[in-house]
């Protein structure tokens, strides 16, 4: 009695966060596994916002990081999006953890020290949104040396990738339509479904080939839509969204057999293998581009410079170098959807000049003068249809 007196009372006086380790060094395979209030320990130099935005849409508690959340080479997204949506940040605690910490143990993390069984296994600093925001501020004067990286990796890219990027060869061929349609491609984000909604007039009336990338199909399945094509890796998504009747192109950037094959060849689905070293989303831009899209709208995907730097440095280059290539046909979601709303469409135009007219001849009815048009137009009604009457049998 007197023991289990004491449990209570060191449960009682316990702070900081309980909770289920998941352990991995690769934070794409350890997405899979999360569940709501776990206690996600990984090895992610400078997190990047689309993994924050993942490890929060899937509710764990917090992040304890072998490596450095910001090393100051550049303001990376990541960290200040898991501070804000109330996620703990440990960071830099070291290599060691991989081996005090087991996948599925149970843990007690507080004030930076992650415990197992009431033994230290790891310690590191806890990042509140203050310190974030401050060591952001600080890594912006690493942007140089970023830039300088990213200017050289672009010169590889195009080495290895200038046909495909330039010319579309080696791309897989595909019964998708593309030819002057309008093409949205849709990759997962934050936001996406915010934009989606904001689309649907557009979707309405233009009726765009709908490209999902990667969990981007899942996204537009949400929205009530059903993608054409769907361009990844397929190690994520759902099968419901495999099986949804899309064209399916398989993206792989090592050469050789796609993993992903081997998933739809047991859902039963057909899909297209398809190799570059550039990501999926490129992938998806190259076909709509090539395959002469007459206007190519983007949802969830990087626009903006600090948005570009963040991630690793061979995505960076691709993504922006087939931006470029894109060129005047590529347009972000949101400003669709604001030059889309401000827009005057010609059924809108035919009801204004309906009420106009009703409202003018209202106005003329109730004048002397429209009083008289209305009994000789009466009269004429009254004369023809007599006739009418006249002429029946």
């Amino acid at each position: 009695m007197r023991i289990a007196s004491l449990r209570k009372s060191r449960r009682s006086v316990e702070t900081g966060i309980v909770g289920v380790a998941r352990v991995d060094r690769r934070t794409k395979n350890l997405l899979k596994r999360l569940r709501p209030g776990d206690i996600a320990v990984i090895d992610h130099l400078d997190l990047d916002r689309a993994t924050a935005e993942a490890l929060v849409a899937r509710g764990v508690a917090a992040v304890v990081n072998a490596s450095s959340f910001i090393s100051g080479r550049y303001p990376n997204l990541g960290p200040k999006i898991l501070s804000d949506a109330g996620v703990v940040l440990v960071d830099h605690v070291g290599d060691s953890v991989f081996a005090n910490v087991k996948d599925g143990q149970r843990v007690h993390l507080d004030d930076g020290v992650l415990r197992v069984k009431g033994d230290d296994a790891a310690s590191g600093d806890e990042l509140d949104s203050a310190r974030v925001t401050s060591m952001m501020e600080d890594a912006r004067a690493g942007m140089a040396a970023q830039l300088e990286a990213f200017t050289a990796n672009a010169m590889e890219y195009l080495r290895r990738e200038r046909d495909l990027l330039l010319d579309g060869a080696g791309l897989p061929s595909i019964t998708t339509r593309l030819a002057g349609r309008h093409a949205l491609i849709v990759a997962r984000s934050s936001d996406c479904a915010e934009d989606l909604k904001q689309l649907r007039s557009y979707i309405a009336e233009y009726g765009p080939v709908l490209i999902g990338v990667g969990e981007g199909a899942d996204a537009l399945l949400e929205a009530g839509l059903t993608p054409d094509l769907i361009v990844g890796d397929m190690e994520g998504g759902s099968d419901e969204t495999l099986r949804c009747g899309a064209e399916i192109v398989v993206h792989s950037e090592t050469v050789g057999r796609p993993e992903g094959m081997d998933r739809l060849e047991r859902l039963g689905v057909d899909g297209v293998p398809f190799h570059t070293s550039g990501t999926a989303q490129d992938a998806a831009l190259l076909f709509a581009d090539h395959m002469e899209a007459s206007l190519i709208v983007t949802v969830g995907m990087d626009a903006r410079l600090v948005e570009f730097l963040d991630q690793s440095r061979s995505p960076m280059a691709s993504n922006f170098l087939t931006r470029l290539q894109t060129g005047a046909k590529l347009v972000d979601a949101k400003a669709v959807a604001q030059l889309y709303r401000g827009r005057v469409r010609a059924w809108q135009l035919l009801l204004l000049i309906v009420a106009g007219v009703v409202a003018l001849a209202v106005a003329v009815a109730l004048t002397p003068t429209g009083q008289e048009w209305l009994d000789q137009l009466g009269g004429y009604a009254n004369d023809l249809l007599n006739r009418v009457r006249e002429l029946a049998p």
